[in-house]
């Protein structure tokens, strides 16, 4: 059936792929479940947590890098379309690999929670037909009571593609050492924005007549 008149056509093949994706339903039934502290049985279950520093600076500097895809894009994924972090989003993640326009692996998520309290900030993303796994993957700062700051990951996903499943302790592999380095991508921007605030700060003292 031809395109209806003023309609226009998707113009490249992410775009494609994007259109395909948000039309999409979530390619597991238990959409949101890692808001809670109870993760669905019949997957692979995973958290991991860090400390980050002390303090609503440190939560705050966090909290921005993760709901800014810090974590995907300092782990070498690319995000398409970019835009800071918002619940019902659909994105599709790809490594961006030098010389590779679009890479064939192209991987639709989309954004089934997020928050952003005074005590705690981030998200959470669920999969999409097409993603080689089924599930969803949450990532988020909070700040105890004692102000202390912490980033956790957690998720519950089984591989859902024969590519995956064939390659089960590769894929098993990986997703290891993506989480390790979403929690490495964290500790250091969270690092150096402290060092940044802290240079700020001496200078200003030096300016400051005595």
């Amino acid at each position: 059936m031809p395109d209806s008149p003023g309609t226009a056509r998707p113009s490249s093949a992410p775009e494609r792929l994007l259109l395909a994706a948000r039309a999409a339903a979530p390619s597991y039934r238990e959409v949101g479940a890692t808001r809670g502290t109870r993760l669905p049985e019949g997957y692979t279950h995973l958290r991991r947590r860090v400390h980050l520093g002390h303090g609503p600076q440190v939560l705050a500097r966090a909290g921005r890098f993760v709901l800014g895809w810090g974590c995907q894009l300092g782990t070498g994924f690319a995000v398409y379309p970019y835009a800071p972090v918002e619940e019902g989003a659909t994105v599709l993640l790809r490594l961006a690999l030098p010389g590779i326009r679009w890479p064939r692996l192209v991987i639709p998520c989309r954004v089934v929670w997020t928050v952003d309290e005074p005590d705690r900030i981030g998200f959470a993303y669920g999969t999409l037909p097409g993603h080689p796994e089924r599930g969803e993957e949450a990532f988020t700062v909070s700040m105890d009571a004692a102000g202390e700051v912490w980033f956790e990951v957690s998720a519950f996903a089984r591989l859902a593609s024969w590519y995956a499943r064939l390659g089960r302790p590769v894929s098993t592999l990986c997703q290891y050492l993506a989480i390790e380095r979403y929690l490495a991508s964290v500790v250091e921007a969270a690092a150096t924005g402290a060092a940044a605030e802290a240079t700020a700060e001496a200078v200003g003292h030096g300016s400051g007549t005595g």
